[in-house]
């Protein structure tokens, strides 16, 4: 295929980056800064299990001086003098609620986390992680007013469109719960990041595929695709060490394959803000591909021509919007 064929949004690529939309619409890079602002999650404290989903372990992701800084402005400064020298033309930051679900609490708790990060001079907007099960009609109302004079971005954990491997990993919500989730933050016209986690235990390929069919029917606006990693001092660790074949994993070719095999069905308009994720050696389980993130492009756009295909080949043709 000729890139003149391409969607003109993929600007010669063969997927819609999120990156190279960013520069488009906010003329330049915006760039994350991790912080915790001590939530929890209601698969943690007791509400709808304790010790988390089977996969987790926030501090897989979690930077350290994050633990070491209880004060958000703290945080933010910190953050802000690493991004400003590891990224120098970066003009604009925005405060990322990163560990665990930033929208489960106390509304008025919440709502004065929001306007701590807001109210330092070095943040422009915010993104906010949180599950699909926490974001009653309040909390998305509230986050609509901040859209209106800020930059959001609601990044709703999906993991997998399929029942049966959110029960085995012990999700503790259906993908019902996600659907009703996007619609309602779509529908006050925030913009929609869906968190997946591919290579869980009892997703196969087909049962991407057919979730990728129902993400296609979905308002949202970007994606990013996590390989599964196993991280120490999970349930997952545990099962693995114990049965290892109890939790097949993904080799790099199968993984990218498989993300090639959704992004064929997803529309040209949804972004992909990334690729795979980095877990620290001391943390990590298994497996060690051996890649850093900055790869991850690279193997993609190689596997869209070996099958000469792209994001959106296959999408469903829908008439009229999203619902």
């Amino acid at each position: 295929m000729e890139h003149s064929e391409l969607p003109r949004e993929f600007g010669g690529r063969r997927y819609h980056a999120y990156n190279d939309w960013v520069r488009r619409e906010h003329g330049g890079r915006l760039q994350k800064i991790s912080i915790d602002a001590g939530f929890t999650c209601p698969n943690r404290d007791g509400s709808l299990g304790t010790g988390g989903c089977s996969f987790c372990n926030n501090d897989g992701f979690t930077p350290s001086y994050l633990r070491e800084q209880p004060r958000l402005e703290d945080q933010i400064e910190t953050g802000l003098t690493f991004m400003r020298r590891r990224y120098p033309e970066t003009k604009r930051f925005l405060a990322y609620f990163q560990s665990y679900s930033n929208t489960y609490g106390e509304l008025d708790v919440v709502k004065s986390a929001y306007a701590a990060a807001l109210a330092h001079p070095g943040i422009d907007g915010l993104v906010i992680g949180t599950r699909p099960d926490c974001l009653s009609d309040e909390m998305l109302d509230h986050l609509a007013m901040l859209a209106r004079k800020h930059v959001v971005e609601l990044e709703i954990g999906i993991e997998s469109c399929s029942d049966a491997v959110l029960r085995e990993c012990l999700r503790g919500h259906d993908f019902a719960s996600t659907q009703s989730a996007i619609r309602r933050a779509a529908a006050r016209g925030l913009f929609i990041t869906g968190h997946l986690l591919v290579g869980l235990p009892r997703e196969t390929r087909q049962s991407l595929i057919d979730g990728a069919r129902e993400l296609s029917a979905l308002p949202i606006d970007a994606l990013k695709f996590h390989q599964l990693q196993i991280v120490r001092h999970t349930r997952l660790a545990v099962q693995y060490q114990r049965n290892p074949d109890s939790v097949p994993l993904l080799s790099p070719d199968e993984y990218v394959d498989r993300v090639v095999d959704m992004l064929e069905l997803l529309p040209a308009h949804m972004k992909v803000q990334r690729l795979g994720s980095e877990v620290p050696p001391s943390l990590r389980v298994s497996p060690d591909w051996g890649l850093r993130l900055s790869a991850f492009p690279a193997l993609l756009n190689t596997r869209f021509k070996a099958r000469q295909t792209w994001q959106s080949r296959l999408a469903p043709v829908r008439e009229g919007p999203v619902a």
